[in-house]
C-alpha cells in the first residue's frame, strides 16, 4: 500500500475510536461547554471534603461564613497557569457553583509522584486518581490497580477498581472521559474503558442512592496537579433513557407491540393504544395484564406521568382481585410532586411496594417527560431502578409492619402476570420488555 494513503488510512481509524473524544484548549467539542474560563475560577467555589445533607442543614449564615473560610483556602491553594488549573496538593477542593445530573465530562490531568486525587461526581467521592507506582506506598489500597475506579463504592462492588491499568507515565497528560446517568457510571481513562455502567454509592449515607444532582469537585492532596480542557455536557432525559434502554438488554423480549393490545386481557376495554404507548382512558381504571405468567423476571419500560398521575405495575398477579392485595404487589407509578399527594403514607410515593416497603424519593423527571424503569423480580425480592438509580430493593418476605395495618396475603405468591394497574389517570407506558430469569 502506498505510504500516504496508509497514513491517510490510519488517521480515519484513529477518528473512529469512539471512546476518545479529542479535545483543545478553549476549544470545547460539539455539545460540550468549558467550565473553566481561563482567567479566574468564576463559577467554582472552595469546598472541603463534607457532606452536602450536612451543608444543605446549615443556616444561611453558617454556608456564608463556611464559603467565605473556603474561599480563602482556595485562593491560598489554587491558581491558573496560562489557562491550565494547578492545586499545590494542599487545601479545599475546588467546587462548581453549578450541581449537575446526567453529563458526559470531559477532563485532562497530570500529577506527580506520591500525590493522591480524584473528582467528586454530585459532590460524592471519587473517580480515583493514584500514584499506581509500587513506590506510590499505596498498593495496599489497590494503587497497582491504576486510576478511574469508583474507589469509594464498597469492597469488591462493580466499578470500584478500574478493569485495567490505563495511567501514562508521570509528565504526560492523563484524559478522562466520564459518563453518568443516575447513578450508573461510566469511566475510560486515555482511550481504555476501566469502568462500564457501573452504580456508583453514596459514600456519604450508604443506606440511600447517589443525590439526583451535585457540584463536580476536583479533590487534590499529597503532590501538585494540573487539570485542563475540562468540559461538560448535560445529557438529556431522551439520551438518558436510551443508554439505560440499550444496556445488558440481552435476553428481553418485547410484550408490547406498540400497535394493539395482543397479548393482553382484563380491563383491555379501559386502556388504548396512543403514538406507541399504553394509555390508560381518563376515568377509567382496572388492571391490564398479559395472557402470559411470569415467576422470576426483569422487565423494562418507559412511562410518562401527567400532573397528578396515579398508575401501579401489577407483579405477579393472580387474574383477579386487586393487584396490591391479592397479587405479590402492586409497584406504585406515581407523580410524587401533587400537591394532592403531600401527605401519603410514605410506602405511596412512586416506586414503592405500596402498602409494605417505601421507595427513595425524588429521582423521577420532570412531569410530562419520559421516564425510564427496570424492575427485578426474584424470588421475594423487588428491586426497582428509576433511570439510572436503584430507588428500591427490598424482600416482601420480611416485612412485618404494613400500611394501616392490613396484611396483604399475595404478597407471597410465587407466579403471575404483569400488567398495568389504571386510577383513572392517563399515565403512558411503551417500550415494555421482559426477561425472564
Amino acid at each position: 500500500m502506498h505510504l500516504k494513503l496508509l497514513s491517510i488510512l490510519l488517521l480515519c481509524l484513529s477518528f473512529l475510536n469512539s471512546s476518545v473524544i479529542q479535545t483543545e484548549a478553549g476549544n470545547p467539542p460539539e455539545g460540550f461547554q468549558a467550565l473553566v474560563n481561563g482567567k479566574d475560577f468564576t463559577g467554582w467555589h472552595g469546598l472541603s471534603h463534607f457532606a452536602p445533607e450536612k451543608l444543605k442543614a446549615m443556616s444561611k449564615e453558617e454556608r456564608e461564613t463556611k464559603r467565605a473560610k473556603d474561599l480563602k483556602d482556595m485562593n491560598a491553594h489554587w491558581t491558573l497557569d496560562n489557562g491550565v488549573v494547578v492545586n499545590d496538593g494542599k487545601g479545599v477542593y475546588l467546587t462548581t457553583d453549578k450541581e449537575f445530573g446526567d453529563i458526559e465530562f470531559l477532563i485532562d490531568y497530570k500529577t506527580a509522584p506520591k500525590a493522591d486525587s480524584g473528582i467528586y461526581l454530585r459532590g460524592t467521592p471519587q473517580v480515583q486518581i493514584w500514584d499506581y507506582t509500587k513506590e506510590g506506598g499505596k498498593w495496599d489500597r489497590g494503587a497497582d490497580k491504576g486510576s478511574g475506579g469508583l474507589f469509594n463504592n464498597s469492597k469488591d462492588a462493580p466499578g470500584r477498581d478500574p478493569a485495567v491499568l490505563a495511567d501514562k507515565p508521570f509528565g504526560e497528560w492523563n484524559q478522562f472521559r466520564i459518563k453518568q446517568v443516575g447513578a450508573r457510571t461510566s469511566v475510560w481513562l486515555n482511550g481504555k474503558h476501566v469502568v462500564d455502567h457501573a452504580i456508583m454509592e453514596n459514600f456519604w449515607d450508604r443506606k440511600k442512592p447517589l443525590y439526583a444532582k451535585g457540584p463536580i469537585q476536583l479533590q487534590t492532596h499529597g503532590g501538585e496537579i494540573r487539570w485542563d480542557n475540562l468540559y461538560i455536557r448535560e445529557i438529556s432525559a431522551d439520551e438518558a433513557n436510551k443508554i439505560l434502554r440499550e444496556k445488558n438488554n440481552e435476553g428481553f423480549e418485547p410484550i408490547f407491540d406498540g400497535k394493539t393490545l395482543n397479548g393482553w386481557q382484563g380491563s383491555v376495554e379501559n386502556y388504548e393504544v396512543k403514538n406507541g404507548s399504553i394509555v390508560c382512558k381518563p376515568g377509567h381504571g382496572g388492571t391490564l395484564f398479559t395472557k402470559a405468567v411470569y415467576q422470576d423476571f426483569v422487565v423494562r419500560l418507559d412511562f410518562k406521568l401527567p400532573p397528578g398521575g396515579n398508575n401501579g405495575l401489577a407483579l405477579r398477579y393472580p387474574g383477579k382481585g386487586s393487584p396490591y392485595v391479592d397479587g405479590m404487589c402492586e409497584l406504585q407509578v406515581l407523580d410524587n410532586t401533587a400537591g394532592k399527594y403531600a401527605k401519603l403514607d410514605k410506602r405511596q410515593y412512586h416506586g414503592s411496594v405500596y402498602g409494605i416497603i417505601p421507595a427513595h424519593r425524588g429521582y423521577l423527571r420532570p412531569v410530562g417527560e419520559w421516564n425510564f424503569q427496570e424492575v427485578t423480580v426474584k424470588g421475594s425480592t423487588i428491586k426497582v431502578e428509576l433511570n439510572g438509580t436503584v430507588i428500591l430493593d427490598g424482600d416482601v418476605s420480611k416485612v412485618t409492619e404494613f400500611m394501616g395495618d392490613k396484611p396483604h396475603p399475595g404478597k407471597d405468591i410465587k407466579e403471575g402476570h404483569f400488567g398495568f394497574a389504571g386510577h383513572n389517570d392517563p399515565v403512558e407506558f411503551r417500550n415494555v420488555t421482559i426477561k425472564k430469569l
